[in-house]
């Protein structure tokens, strides 16, 4: 049962920007005489960040110009017919918060189904919406929720979401979801406008929803983002017409963290980079708008510093140009408006989901150091170099900084014949986390009693290692000395804070650690660790990234931009089956290797690409899908988690109906709880559907 007084309550209401509703209340029937009108609150209603004994609600009543605050009632139900309503509080809405309203519900009992609506001072009531609160911690019943990310509104629709949707209330209520984990994207602050995208993208006929009362043009004219606090809320607006996300968000409590689009494309703290634009663009002010927009509308358990009532306190901040020497010895920029703009808000939060579930989030934006890939002294390596590959040899010294090599970094970083001076040779080791939230990060592990503990996770963990030193010198000759990465910028190549986590999950003897993640706009499955062969092979834990929502992805764009005409590693990329149906080799790639690819490029015969399979490139990978668009649900309980891939079609069109169309496939992992000391051990099988080259 709830344990907070009511006054601690509200004390923690007031500290969250939020009215208060207190439960408990004898169950009465509605006497607001709500009438539904969903264009007056066309946002919709949401719910966020529930733990045993509360949650938050939120809407957005818009007034006119130049209006007053207002005031509306919530009402709590416990039954979608507002017969036994248990709750009830006002909320003020007003232009300083966009006219949204965030409220927390308390004193409810855990492991509980409610209903909620907002009502205007003349009864036109918001659409009503429904919402959970937590398990009590010592609950031991299975736990299940979706994770998701990067939904580009402008290149598709929310299929998923409706598939989502469809399968939760055909669900057994034992498999219903508790929640949705958003990790990041949930909008895209890059915009085209018409004259930029006449002929759409790729498989996509791009929609216009966005126009910005202010805005910029950034990369050539190719995007417009925003400038200025009203056009970030212009997106979101825009985004939450859509009625899948609606839905939604009117059907379960949203958990969320950001990634890059919330914000900016290419930013880090409060530096922003745009392709096209030279150095780096002050961003402390956009920073705080961004944050604010998100506060505003994603009910969230987060404590912006200074909140007020109702409404976020932005820092005031001027648009400082930070220097490489405004940097501290972590790589934190210490000048006072950078401080201020990344401390606006503070997302990284622990979340417990009965007995069996510990999710952690983290911020892998605002607290990073510089990308050390990202300096132009590393370019003249690169001259002429056509396969696009990072040497391993050349991204460890990189990443790991003066800690290369037990402390004795090389003075030179070098690629075939070419080499540099060592640009990092006395820096701190890259860190996604911030020194800050990873000392927060590394305790929460240590002290998580869940059977599972989950780290949500925008960027990806796995990583995107390839064979080129295997390729045959009439497809490309590769210039290192083993080894390659297809990317480096998330925690695939994030090595050595990478390896301080995992090591902090062997040395504490932790099991069940998983990691779920988005941004890679496909499916990845497979183990977490910290090295891959010839180093030793110690995974400590399992990981999985969901494909986008909507954003298009890599085997999409490969389809067009792999061309067949001198062309001689599109084979490691895409080919056609004997039909002529194009078919997503990069996937045999990062599994098996380049061989692999080549050999079904040649061949179009899955068992002879699988008989040329290099064993000891990717142990750490189960499961790859370039192409993959959907959500993965996790299924959590004192024996196992179960991971679903659901994969539908790409989302070029609305599907017809309310169950989101057809899927694709749907994989189902099995993982069981491993002792301490144990390696995870995870099997997979196709559901249904046909998985292409992800074998």
């Amino acid at each position: 049962m709830p344990s907070m007084d009511r006054r601690a309550f509200l004390k923690l209401a007031s500290a969250m920007g939020a009215a208060l509703a207190w439960g408990g209340a004898v169950a009465k029937a509605s006497t607001s005489g709500w009438r539904e009108r969903r264009d007056l609150y066309p946002q919709g209603v949401a719910s966020g960040d529930p733990d045993q004994q509360s949650v938050i609600l939120w809407t957005r009543r818009p007034y006119g110009d130049g209006h007053a605050p207002a005031t509306l009632l919530v009402e709590v139900a416990e039954d979608p017919d507002f017969k036994r309503v248990i709750a009830t509080t006002a909320a003020k809405v007003s232009a300083e918060s966009d006219w949204t309203a965030r409220v927390i519900v308390g004193n409810l009992p855990a492991a509980g189904e409610y209903w909620y609506r907002f009502v205007d001072e003349e009864g036109n009531g918001s659409r009503i919406g429904r919402t959970l609160t937590a398990p009590a911690d010592d609950d031991p019943r299975p736990s299940k929720f979706a994770f998701v990310s990067c939904f580009c509104l402008p290149e598709g629709y929310g299929n998923a979401y409706r598939r989502m949707i469809y399968e939760d209330e055909n669900a057994k209520l034992e498999d219903r979801l508790g929640f949705v984990l958003n990790l990041g994207d949930f909008i895209y602050e890059v915009v085209q406008y018409p004259d930029q995208a006449k002929n759409g993208r790729y498989d996509r006929k791009l929609t216009f929803p966005i126009t910005f009362p202010k805005g910029k043009v950034v990369a050539r004219n190719r995007f417009w983002v925003p400038d200025s606090l009203e056009d970030y809320r212009v997106v979101y607006q825009a985004y939450l017409l859509d009625p899948d996300l609606q839905d939604a968000r009117a059907r379960w409590p949203f958990v969320s963290v950001w990634d890059n689009h919330e914000i900016s494309w290419n930013a880090w703290q409060s530096v922003f980079e745009f392709a096209g634009t030279d150095g780096w663009v002050a961003g402390q002010k956009l920073k705080v708008a961004g944050n604010q927009a998100w506060f505003e509308y994603m009910p969230a358990r987060v404590l912006p510093p200074g909140a007020k009532l109702d409404t976020f306190s932005a820092p005031t901040v001027e648009d400082v140009q930070l220097k490489p020497t405004d940097f501290d010895d972590t790589g934190l920029g210490t000048e006072p408006n950078n401080l201020a703009a990344i401390n606006s808000l503070i997302i990284y939060r622990a979340l417990r989901w009965g007995r069996h579930i510990d999710l952690l989030l983290t911020d892998n934006r605002s607290f990073r150091s510089r990308d050390p890939g990202n300096h132009d002294e590393v370019n003249p390596l690169f001259e002429g170099e056509t396969l696009g590959f990072v040497p391993e040899e050349l991204w460890g010294p990189l990443d790991a900084g003066r800690a290369f090599n037990g402390g004795h970094p090389p003075a030179k970083l070098s690629y075939g014949d070419k080499s540099v001076d060592n640009y990092v040779a006395k820096a701190a080791p890259q860190s996604m986390l911030g020194a800050k939230q990873k000392a927060w990060f590394l305790d929460q592990l240590r002290h998580a009693r869940a059977t599972w503990k989950v780290w949500g996770n925008s960027l990806g963990t796995l990583d995107t290692r390839v064979d080129p030193q295997n390729l045959p010198p009439d497809v490309g000759v590769w210039k290192g000395k083993g080894y390659g990465l297809v990317s480096a910028y998330d925690w695939g190549s994030v090595w050595h804070e990478r390896a301080e986590i995992y090591d902090t999950v062997r040395d504490a003897g932790i099991t069940g650690f998983a990691v779920v993640a988005g941004d890679r706009h496909s499916f990845w499955a497979g183990y977490a660790a910290k090295a891959l062969p010839p180093a030793a092979f110690e995974p400590v834990g399992v990981s999985f990234v969901g494909g986008s929502l909507i954003s298009v992805g890599g085997a999409e764009a490969n389809e067009y931009v792999q061309k067949k005409e001198n062309n001689p590693t599109r084979g490691l990329y895409i080919a056609e089956d004997k039909d002529g149906k194009k078919q997503h080799t990069f996937n045999l790639m990062m599994r098996h290797g380049v061989r692999s690819a080549l050999e079904y490029a040649k061949t179009q015969d899955v068992q002879k690409a699988l008989a040329v399979r290099n064993p000891e490139m990717a142990p750490h990978l189960t499961f790859v899908d370039n192409g993959g668009h959907g959500y993965a649900t996790v299924r959590c309980d004192a024996e196992k988690m179960v991971t679903e891939f659901v994969c539908i079609p790409r989302p070029v069109a609305r599907a017809p109906g309310n169950d989101g169309g057809p899927l694709r496939y749907r994989l189902r992992l099995d993982i069981p709880l491993w002792k301490a000391g144990e390696r995870p051990q995870m099997t997979q099988t196709v559901v249904e559907g046909d998985v292409g080259l992800s074998v």
